[in-house]
């Protein structure tokens, strides 16, 4: 039997359901749509199912994990309401699945002014996924819940620890031995005028990315990605933040918190 796909999309205060023609969905969808209200509703449009939950929780974490215990389809593709999918994302997507039967999870290429995406197919690694953006992600939905993974509600947009949901969600695929690859077929194209946890490269992001990378590896790896990264990013932050102060905040966040693994 053909795989079916089905979009996972996390927004908020949604009074219908246009957000499928605007976003361009074209399988069958879970919406999670955070408001202030609880209900829900299902409907027939361009002859697929979408289900849509509105409740008044918040967190894009949480929302996730909603969408993945809501979905009921063999592949899932995780979207936000600033995409724009492209009219043959679930072929290209299907493909990749044939041709890489063994994968659990699949990235894929979106086009974003801030992200530049691998050229050429490749497996994933641990430090492969700190490169990795949440809206690139598909995933065999057996996988996912046989394995028990869901996002860790501590980040994400929402939550103290305001991102890198997705890398802890990949380095847990990783360490329950799931397969994970990239491939570099354009799904979607990201259209964000405002981000919602990136506010510029503050004392914050860095303390942030601090915490971040002592959960994702612990003390001793972080530190030492931490001149990794402050030295590879530095043309990109230097107008907003000085390197010793880049430096100074990332190692705060590694020393200043631990966050028990596992979620």
């Amino acid at each position: 039997m053909a795989k079916k796909l089905e979009v996972l999309i996390s927004c908020m205060h949604q009074s219908d359901m246009s957000i499928v023609h605007k976003t361009n969905i074209l399988s069958d969808a879970v919406i999670i749509n955070q408001c202030d209200r609880n209900s829900y509703d299902e409907d027939v449009i361009r002859e697929y199912r979408v289900r849509m939950y509105s409740c008044t929780e918040r967190g894009l974490s949480r929302s996730r994990n909603m969408a993945i215990r809501a979905s009921t389809e063999d592949i899932c593709l995780l979207c936000d309401d600033d995409e724009h999918l492209e009219d043959d994302y679930v072929a290209k997507i299907l493909k990749a699945y044939e041709v890489y039967p063994d994968a659990d999870v699949i990235a894929f290429r979106v086009q974003y002014p801030l992200k530049k995406c691998w050229r050429s197919a490749k497996r994933i690694r641990y430090l492969d996924t700190l490169k990795i953006y949440s809206w690139q992600i598909t995933f065999k939905r057996e996988s996912i819940v046989r394995s028990a993974i869901l996002f860790n509600e501590l980040f994400g947009a929402g939550t103290k620890y305001s991102h890198g949901e997705e890398n802890v969600f990949l380095y847990n695929c990783l360490n329950n031995g799931l397969k994970i690859y990239y491939v570099p077929a354009l799904i979607a194209v990201v259209k964000q005028d405002k981000s919602t946890w990136f506010h510029g490269f503050t004392e914050n992001y860095f303390i942030n990315r601090g915490i971040l990378t002592r959960y994702y590896m612990g003390i001793i790896p972080a530190t030492m990605y931490a001149f990794y990264f402050v030295v590879s990013k530095y043309a990109r932050y230097r107008k907003d933040i000085s390197f010793l102060k880049a430096v100074k905040n990332t190692l705060k966040g590694i020393y200043s918190k631990k966050i028990e693994r596992p979620y």
